[in-house]
């Protein structure tokens, strides 16, 4: 193969073209109501759906909403239609005072609906920083400081949203109740392992069927500092969600229109019509990220070296979510640089040792690594060689989880700019 690296990036195009809205959304398209139509959303594709919905709903059809992405992730409209559903820009990871504006006048849209009314929701992956209304008696600073610490603590995205759902008054169905009695439907692109609708954006408009219990095990168990107030109320079962059996949930609908799986699949179906074997390992992989490329090199260098039936060239797939423990900052050193697709990357190199046949690509489809401008970064077999041509070592980076600055010196990340989508973690080792 010529241009190995090109080849991987054509995956991950694949993977990314297979879940933007304006391709999957029409197949979901409900009948105009009898009354009014308000959409709402969040996520960083909800403005691209936003338009995908407004461009193939009826000219002649009520319209109106509200939806919030994150800063930078609203594309260009499609076409010069007057605008129906409005887009407003808010932080994410860490939420801001937009997107609690946005969370508030959001709520406000959808008082007093009646039966005759219809409401949609156009949810994605990082809808839980963006749609923010912390529960009374939280204060926003204080659930931006708490976000921060779940964020490097490497709690899982379950257990984050869980807290997330517990300390808010729009998460966790809290906004599908808002909506009753006008009917709901909720329109997904996944981001989370296992598709549980209930977990992406922390479900503002599904049924919750975690507890109190389960949000105050959290907070213990990563060692997360809520005020004493909020632990009282969690203990009380205050702050307990809106659950399966309670009437609002009875005449909604939620579906997904785009997951990891079938990004995998359309990455997989590239591979082979270029003449390229692929295994999809699996779309729902969680864990320490940099232990997570461990494992990763582990499998590719068993293969390459004749260890199993399959056939080479081949290409492994993977996605889901792994997460990056943040390790305290050492003194004297800089503060580290990267997301969980970096960080799987320097533990994919360190246990790779130059393998010279294997190559690899790890990114995130909404094409934001963290908090950084790369989706990701490339392995490649002289990534250590070249590293230490310009001073970069491995073990110093891995020590301050700055896997930005290491792939940045080597010219090897992996930059995409915004995608409009996000089906999460996408990984793809290349054996030749």
């Amino acid at each position: 193969m010529d241009d190995p690296k090109s080849f991987l990036k054509m995956l991950f195009d694949s993977a990314v073209s297979y879940a933007q809205a304006a391709d999957v959304l029409s197949g979901f398209m409900p009948r105009p109501p009898k009354g009014r139509t308000i959409v709402v959303g969040a996520g960083k594709a909800s403005a691209a759906m936003a338009h995908a919905f407004e461009a193939l709903w009826p000219a002649t059809a009520p319209l109106e909403g509200l939806v919030v992405t994150r800063y930078g992730h609203t594309p260009a409209r499609p076409d010069a239609r007057d605008v129906r559903i409005e887009v407003v820009e808010a932080a994410h990871p860490v939420p801001d005072a937009a997107g609690l504006a946005a969370s508030q006048r959001m709520l406000a849209l959808v008082r007093d609906l009646t039966e005759d009314d219809l409401v949609i929701c156009l949810i994605s992956g990082g809808g839980s920083a963006l749609l923010t209304l912390p529960a009374e008696g939280l204060t926003l600073a204080q659930k931006q400081t708490i976000n921060q610490q779940l964020l490097d603590s490497g709690a899982g995205i379950g257990e984050m949203n869980c807290l997330r759902k517990h300390l808010s008054r729009i998460k966790g169905g809290r906004l599908a109740l808002a909506c009753a009695p006008a009917p709901l439907i909720t329109l997904a692109i996944s981001d989370v392992p296992g598709d549980d609708v209930s977990v992406i954006a922390s479900g503002p408009t599904v049924a919750d069927d975690s507890t109190c219990a389960d949000a105050l095990d959290i907070i213990r168990r990563y060692g997360i500092a809520v005020p004493a107030p909020l632990i009282a109320a969690l203990e009380a079962g205050a702050l307990e969600t809106p659950k399966s059996a309670d009437a609002c949930f009875m005449s909604n609908e939620a579906h997904l229109i785009a997951t990891p799986q079938r990004s995998l699949e359309a990455a997989a179906a590239t591979a082979r019509a270029a003449g390229v074997e692929a295994h999809i390992l699996s779309d729902e992989i969680e864990g320490e990220s940099r232990e997570v490329g461990k494992v990763h090199a582990a499998l590719a260098r068993y293969i390459a070296r004749g260890g199993t039936p399959l056939s080479r060239p081949c290409v492994l797939l993977s996605g889901g979510e792994t997460t990056v423990t943040i390790r305290p900052r050492m003194p004297g050193m800089p503060q580290g640089k990267g997301g969980r697709a970096g960080e799987f990357c320097l533990g994919l190199a360190g246990a790779l040792q130059a393998h010279p046949d294997i190559w690899a690509l790890a990114a995130d489809t909404d094409g934001i690594d963290g908090v950084e401008d790369n989706a990701g970064a490339f392995v490649t077999p002289d990534t250590l060689a070249r590293a230490s041509v310009v001073g970069c070592t491995l073990p110093d980076h891995v020590a301050r989880n700055d896997s930005y600055s290491f792939f940045q010196a080597i010219d090897d990340l992996c930059v995409t700019g915004p995608t409009y989508t996000n089906v999460n973690d996408f990984r793809a080792i290349l054996i030749l």
